[in-house]
């Protein structure tokens, strides 16, 4: 690990000019520009962009990347053909991307068939659960180590009567089926109801009615993007946020606070990253970030940067561009990254990220974007259920 550490610090995490380049490597990135997560890809991207530069100024790394970027409009069919494209016609033979787990799951098989590496941006367990393979690595928080950070926080502090609303897709599944199988080790709760709504919808109007005339304490919602923006704005309006504590994996991104504003007030998330977390490097790729893109990077952001940054520490570990070799040397490669000492699970290949609950609150001086008060860290360790439990073994 000597030779391709050197990432801790401004120095080490940014480079310093000009690598060797004798390990080059094209990087497909394929985001959901246009579609229902748009609004994250943006931050996705720009991780992605802002990994590369830094890998290829890191002295400490002889690995240059070229990066090619499509747009998988969040439907497994196009991202798919969009792979396709970037290996066969940019000849990459690393891949990073998706927002959509449904998406992501579609690439997951890609990538085995291809013999390529994936980095998928997707949070469903699947991904590296069930449908996992030995040519995926996510360095993206799954929904089972958020699981763990908002299960015992939801149960404790606001409630054991739940419904559960979810986009009907395999990211929605795969929270509800988690959150609700952690909320029950050791406690008695309630489902008093269960809703799907269709991913890219905008009218919540009827599912809101329901849990408000229920006996539900607490709605945890299975969503993200606009389809979470939507719902918790007609909450709001609607009142429910009076009586139903309102509980969401992603409430706590960026691009929801900021849409949401004071309608975010008083709702409650999972935390998988905020600019202001003081692990491993973060405050220098915060200013880097900020720097290059003139604002804050989000979690999109950041899993997109740690994904390639991670991927060329295995690169210049095993002195090769080959997937095939490469494979072999990441699982449990510890490293250093913006979250701190980490690595890809050897059994999983799930990155092993720390994880918080935190609280909506209104921000110093009373208006706009809601702030975050952040509860207990749950170390990386601690996070991630065992891999024979997720339906991985490797």
């Amino acid at each position: 690990m000597a030779g391709v550490a050197g990432l801790t610090g401004a120095a080490g995490c940014l480079g310093g000019g000009g690598g060797g380049g004798t390990n080059a490597v094209t990087y497909g990135v394929i985001s959901p520009m246009t579609g229902p997560y748009g609004g994250l890809a943006v931050g996705q991207r720009n991780g992605a962009e802002l990994a590369i530069k830094h890998v290829n100024e890191n002295d400490d790394m002889d690995v240059e990347i070229t990066g090619v970027y499509e747009d998988t409009e969040a439907d497994p069919s196009t991202g798919r053909r969009k792979a396709q494209s970037v290996v066969e016609q940019d000849g990459a033979s690393y891949l990073m991307g998706a927002i959509s787990s449904s998406v992501a799951l579609a690439l997951n098989e890609f990538a085995a068939e291809e013999e390529i590496i994936y980095n998928p941006g997707g949070a469903a367990v699947p991904i590296t659960g069930s449908n996992c393979n030995e040519w995926v690595f996510r360095a993206e928080t799954n929904t089972a180590q958020m699981a763990e950070a908002v299960s015992d926080y939801t149960a404790e502090n606001l409630g054991t009567k739940v419904w559960f609303h979810i986009a009907d897709y395999a990211y929605g599944e795969s929270v509800m089926s988690r959150v609700e199988k952690r909320m029950s080790q050791g406690r008695d709760i309630d489902v008093v109801g269960r809703s799907r709504s269709q991913l890219g919808s905008t009218n919540f109007n009827s599912y809101i009615s329901q849990i408000s005339n229920s006996d539900a304490e607490v709605a945890v919602l299975g969503m993200t993007g606009g389809d979470l923006i939507n719902f918790v704005k007609q909450a709001a309006s609607q009142g429910l946020k009076e009586n139903v504590n309102l509980m969401s994996p992603t409430m706590t991104f960026s691009v929801v606070r900021g849409a949401l504003g004071e309608a975010a007030y008083g709702t409650y998330g999972g935390v998988r990253y905020l600019p202001t977390l003081e692990t491993g490097d973060n405050q220098s790729f915060v200013e880097a970030y900020q720097s290059e893109y003139d604002g804050a990077p989000d979690n999109f952001a950041r899993a997109a940067y740690m994904s390639i940054r991670m991927t060329a520490h295995g690169i210049a570990e095993a002195g090769s561009t080959d997937p095939a070799e490469v494979k072999d040397v990441l699982p449990g490669l510890e490293m250093d990254t913006i979250l701190g000492p980490n690595q890809f699970r050897d059994c999983d290949h799930q990155a092993m990220n720390p994880v918080w609950p935190g609280e909506l609150v209104a921000p110093d001086g009373g208006s706009g974007p809601a702030a975050v008060e952040l509860g207990e860290m749950i170390d990386g360790a601690d996070a991630l259920p065992d891999c024979g439990e997720l339906g991985c073994n490797l």
